[in-house]
């Protein structure tokens, strides 16, 4: 079910709130339908009363997210002009809309994903596993060079356990920074989802040796009930080179 669902159940008004542009807008409730369970009509209605949802589909985002990680730009400084950006498990494509924006016409964006994904004017978008071992030369292929910036929404379906969960996420994160750590160019940032109580030890202690910043971020974007946060790396050091045995 999308935001564009049934509303025949939507009327009437409790309060009123205002939206990200800070326009009044009235709260709408939805009554639950014969056949729909209480999670999906609590979804909707959240979906209804979320105004950067409404704010995403006024500016032509193909979801909320985008709004996360403008809001992460424009705390650090994360994409510059001229960038090449790889946006992983980009589907449905808001990210990649919004690193496109920032990397502006000199810059390169590839969005990754398993699962195809209506073009996004100003990326290259393949579908693959970022894991593959055809990737590298399928990224280099498109961006023409080395990665300045390494992105990654990506979350497995919740299971409703916090611990697995967690674990999940944090699977998926360190896939991501394998990936990153081969791919960008010395000064480059890195940007994944994690949960909250921060990254685990092990993470970020290779976040640090590897990179000059290493931070939390929770984006106001984020609803305030979400446990995520993301975990934003600045200046990449490189990978250390390996020196050949002079007596080999």
């Amino acid at each position: 079910m999308t935001s564009g669902g049934n509303r025949r159940g939507a009327g009437g008004s409790k309060g009123d709130s205002k939206g990200s542009s800070g326009a009044r807008r009235l709260h709408a409730r939805v009554r639950t339908a014969k056949g729909r369970k209480i999670s999906s009509t609590q979804w909707l209605e959240r979906q209804l009363n979320d105004p950067y949802v409404a704010e995403a589909k006024a500016k032509g985002y193909r979801s909320r997210a985008a709004f996360k990680l403008s809001q992460i730009h424009e705390k650090v400084g994360l994409i510059r002009a001229g960038a090449r950006v790889v946006d992983l498990g980009a589907a449905p494509g808001g990210w990649t809309q919004v690193a496109v924006a920032l990397a502006g016409p000199t810059g390169r964006v590839v969005g990754i994903d398993l699962q195809e994904m209506l073009p996004v004017p100003g990326a290259e978008l393949l579908q693959l596993d970022f894991l593959s071992e055809d990737a590298p030369e399928r990224l280099e292929a498109a961006l023409g060079g080395p990665v300045d910036v390494v992105l990654s929404d990506m979350a497995p379906s919740s299971t409703g356990h916090s611990k697995t969960d967690h674990l999940r996420i944090m699977g998926l994160a360190e896939a991501a920074l394998d990936f990153a750590e081969s791919a960008l160019a010395p000064g480059g940032a890195f940007v994944c989802k994690v949960l909250q109580g921060g990254s685990e030890k092990a993470l970020l202690d290779r976040l640090k040796r590897h990179f000059a910043k290493v931070r939390h971020i929770k984006p106001p974007a984020s609803r305030a009930d979400s446990s995520e946060l993301y975990v934003v790396a600045q200046g990449f050091r490189g990978q250390p080179r390996e020196v050949a045995d002079p007596t080999s």
